[in-house]
Parts: C-alpha cells; structure tokens; sequence
C-alpha cells in the first residue's frame, strides 16, 4: 500500500557533500517519525538520523556537525544533507517512516515502511 522510494546517492571524494531524497507514496493518511539508516556489508543495519512529526531531530554522534535531517510533509519527503564526507561514510542508506494508511474502504492502520536503499560512496 506505501512505498518509499530513496534517490540521491552516488561518489564523491572525501570532503564532498550529498543530499539523499525519500518519498513516501501511496495510500497515505499521516506520517510519524521519518530516518535515515546505513548499513555495511556483513554488518547490522544502524541508525544515521530521525525526525519526528513535531520537528525533533536526533544523530549518531558519528554524524553530528556534518549531516541534517529534515522533511517537507506536503510532499511527504525527507531529506539528508550530508557535508563533509569521509570514507566511513561509505554505505547503502535507507529511508525509514511510521505511517498510517487507509485500509479497505475506511479503517486506518499502522505500519513501519523501509526503502530499497540508496549507494553511498566517498573516495579517500
């Protein structure tokens, strides 16, 4: 019923910047906290940046100074403006959000949406 779709990612040198896009389509009612995760290969999946329905924003200290979060609700978008890169920010980035959607003719449901995953890569 939702879907999330990422884009922005690519190569660029260290020191470089990137902004990564997510757009949630399909039949939806609201959208809560919306994220940014990465992941390594072989590795768990973590937590790059959040932002809740209300604006609150949270990073991994990894992240802090360097990217910013935010999103843009009538389009049903977020954003990751990432500055500054370096080689261990190398990852797949995906985009994550809790929305409510319409199910069947009128009831509402819950349900945590990921992305397919966007390529990061930053040359040393």
């Amino acid at each position: 019923q939702v879907h999330l779709a990422e884009s922005g990612g690519g190569s660029v040198q260290a020191g470089g910047s990137l902004r990564l896009s997510c757009v949630a389509s399909g039949s939806i009612f609201s959208i809560g906290a919306m994220g940014w995760y990465r992941q390594h290969p072989g590795k768990q999946r973590e937590l790059v940046a959040t932002i809740s329905s209300g604006g609150t924003t949270n990073y991994a200290d990894s992240v802090k100074g360097r990217f910013t979060i935010s999103r843009d609700n009538p389009r049903n978008t977020v954003y990751l403006q990432m500055n500054s890169l370096k080689p261990e920010d190398t990852a797949v980035y995906f985009c994550n959000a809790d929305v409510t959607y319409y199910s069947g003719s009128y009831f509402l449901n819950d349900y945590n949406y990921w992305g397919q995953g966007t390529q990061v890569t930053v040359s040393a």
